[in-house]
């Protein structure tokens, strides 16, 4: 058989109605979204096992910590699903809940500066995160930022 006598096939390109359809309008795929999560994800993971350990081994020493480590933990959680989840409704959500855990933050950090006595061991937000880097009072504002520009994206 010779080379003029071969036909050639060609894959034919997939039909544009096959493409998956993009349905959320932030991509958590890439970049700042990623990181995001996965801030999230680390933090969520953190504070649950820090309010795990803390509330089993020794409750009665500094209560009022150990359920705003909880309480983080959740809101974390939270915050965390609604990134994967995706949506609209679960942009706002991640939205408010950001700024709630900023005020956390900014609440928990200021009272244990001005009141430390009511805090006889330290929560995630104690010193406005000066145990974890200061990432729990940066984190909420860069996720608002990024959910914002994600809603015009």
């Amino acid at each position: 058989m010779s080379d003029t006598d071969r036909t050639e096939t060609h894959a034919s390109p997939a039909p544009e109605h096959d493409a998956p359809r993009q349905t959320r309008r932030f991509e958590l795929g890439t970049g700042p979204g990623r990181v995001l999560v996965w801030f999230y994800g680390v933090f969520t993971v953190a504070a649950a096992s820090r309010s795990i350990v803390e509330m089993v081994m020794d409750f009665g020493k500094a209560p009022l910590a150990y359920v705003l480590s909880a309480v983080a933990a959740v809101v974390y959680g939270f915050i965390t699903y609604s990134l994967v989840r995706g949506g609209e409704k679960a942009r706002r959500a991640a939205l408010v809940c950001c700024a709630a855990e900023l005020a956390g933050v900014l609440v928990v950090g200021t009272w244990t500066r001005l009141e430390p006595s009511a805090f006889p061991d330290s929560t995630v937000w104690s010193g406005f995160g000066m145990g974890y880097l200061f990432i729990p009072v940066i984190l909420p504002v860069t996720g608002m930022i990024w959910l914002r520009r994600a809603r015009n994206a």
